[in-house]
């Protein structure tokens, strides 16, 4: 346990904090912390499983937490002027007494834990300490102010290391330094209970560790994902060569792709660790394509976050909802996390009003975490108009580097025709992709995609089964483009995309 953590925690006890709550779902880290500054403290622990004053079971027969907080108050003069010794409270899991949602809320449990926090408070030689133990965070309004919210932060680099040679050192396995130091931090964002599950089941596995090993850890962490239930995990096929045109982008990706396939080699040099990208442009362009491709150029887990879906009912729980969306990133860390159309999440950033207010909130959260990010989440975020993002998107310092993609020039029409026929096996000597060009213009990839699909569909139910360049010109015919359909729309976004120094993508 980290010093500097055991005298935060220290600082707020000597400083009469009534309740801290301690934000871990690892009983066994809390406790170890809680020892550490308990200077003989007498500590008084409930569960449901019984009650417990240092370590020994003191009481069975009635579990109530009512009842085990009222035997609490009337030891209050345990500690006084001539005794001044501390009580601590450790109070694990009880959360769903304090939850007004919950079936076993109880709000007995409130007024006895305010009653307690006044008595530290206001009464001269009490010291009674309430730890509220909980991997679920709820603030009952009666208690909030009383409340200190007490997060222990993931293992870093140096606590990571230290863990996995404990455990090789147990079991006298022998592991490259470079294997080291991408499982360092390949583990970059999980709990020390997580990162010896982990290392059980790939030592499990191959009985070694090596870059196999790293590939497997990478795989496990996904398991994290699908327990938040705020990300989605993409399983995407999507590699580089699916995107017809974008070369300046793709070579950007593909010079930070071989930094992501030797992080921690790169950490050691000095490397910093990438942040993302924010690509502007047309819809219908790639931008979507492009974040798929990323993850599968890094090798590495692809997660979509929707902004929409982090919004709450409750006071607090929209943030709450961003905080665990984020550290459920960084726990999976390797990866790309893609946040598709960027300013529909943020609309009414600074706006009047709850929804604004709770918009803003989150803005300036997700700002914060951009810019002081040292994980290896690789940030993809796409947006179509610029013009409805706040300003502050757009500074050096969130992303590594903006990118503007605008609708597909001839050779990188050519190319997108290319793509799709030939990933549907129709690229024939029939098919003359130039004579298509002229024709295609104002077309945008997803114009083509529809394009070749349509043309193949006609003719497989027609009696000449051919796909030919005269068919894809009578579906182009009968096809209205983005550029012609939103015609007004596209004049307009090109005038905002004018007013701003962006790098071309394509």
């Amino acid at each position: 346990m980290k010093l500097s953590l055991s005298n935060r925690l220290a600082s707020y006890i000597n400083a009469l904090r009534p309740i801290i709550y301690i934000n871990h779902f690892d009983h066994h880290i809390a406790e170890k912390l809680i020892e550490s500054v308990a200077d003989g403290a007498k500590c008084f622990t409930y569960t449901n499983a019984g009650i417990f004053s240092d370590k020994e079971i003191i009481e069975t027969h009635d579990s109530s937490l009512v009842a085990f907080l009222d035997d609490i108050l009337a030891q209050k003069d345990y500690a006084t002027k001539d005794n001044p010794k501390h009580i601590f409270i450790i109070l694990k899991d009880a959360h769903q007494y304090l939850d007004s949602k919950s079936p076993f809320y109880n709000p007995k449990c409130i007024a006895l834990l305010k009653r307690i926090a006044e008595t530290t408070m206001f009464e001269n030689g009490v010291y009674i300490t309430t730890f509220l133990v909980s991997p679920v965070l709820v603030l009952p309004k009666e208690i909030e102010k009383m409340i200190t919210i007490f997060d222990i932060p993931f293992p870093d680099a140096e606590e990571v290391a230290t863990i996995i040679a404990d455990y090789t050192d147990s079991f006298h396995i022998s592991i490259d330094e470079n294997v080291r130091n991408e499982l360092i931090v390949s583990f970059k964002g999980l709990t020390e209970f997580e990162i010896r599950q982990i290392l059980n089941y790939a030592y499990q596995q191959s009985g070694t560790f090596d870059f196999e090993g790293v590939k497997l850890v990478l795989k496990e962490k996904e398991q994290i994902i699908r327990k938040s239930g705020i990300i989605e995990i993409f399983t995407s096929n999507t590699n580089i060569s699916d995107i017809g045109g974008l070369e300046n982008l793709k070579t950007y990706l593909t010079n930070k792709a071989k930094i992501f396939s030797k992080l921690g080699e790169a950490k050691k040099f000095g490397v910093d660790l990438p942040k993302g990208i924010l690509i502007i442009g047309m819809p219908g362009c790639g931008k979507s394509l492009t974040a798929k491709a990323t993850a599968s150029m890094f090798n590495v887990p692809l997660l979509r976050l929707d902004i929409g879906k982090l919004m709450g009912k409750y006071v607090g729980e929209s943030e709450h909802n961003l905080s665990t969306a984020i550290k459920t990133a960084e726990a999976v860390a390797p990866c790309v996390l893609w946040i598709d159309e960027l300013e529909k999440a943020f609309a009414g950033v600074g706006g009047d009003g709850g929804g604004s207010d709770i918009t803003t909130r989150l803005f300036g959260q997700f700002l914060t975490w951009l810019q002081e990010k040292e994980s290896s989440v690789y940030v993809v975020a796409t947006a179509n108009n610029i013009a409805k993002l706040p300003p502050e998107f757009l500074r050096k310092g969130r992303f590594d580097e903006l990118f503007l993609v605008e609708l597909p020039e001839p050779e990188e029409r050519r190319m997108i025709f290319k793509i799709h026929l030939k990933k549907r096996g129709k690229l024939t000597p029939e098919v003359d992709i130039i004579k298509l060009l002229k024709a295609t213009e104002g077309y945008n990839g997803a114009d083509i995609e529809n394009v070749v699909k349509e043309t193949i569909e006609n003719a497989f139910c027609s009696d000449d089964k051919s796909v030919t360049t005269a068919k894809l010109l009578e579906t182009i015919d009968n096809t209205k483009s983005f550029s012609e359909t939103l015609k007004d729309e596209v004049e307009r976004l090109r005038e905002v995309y004018k007013k701003y120094s962006f790098k071309k993508a394509n």
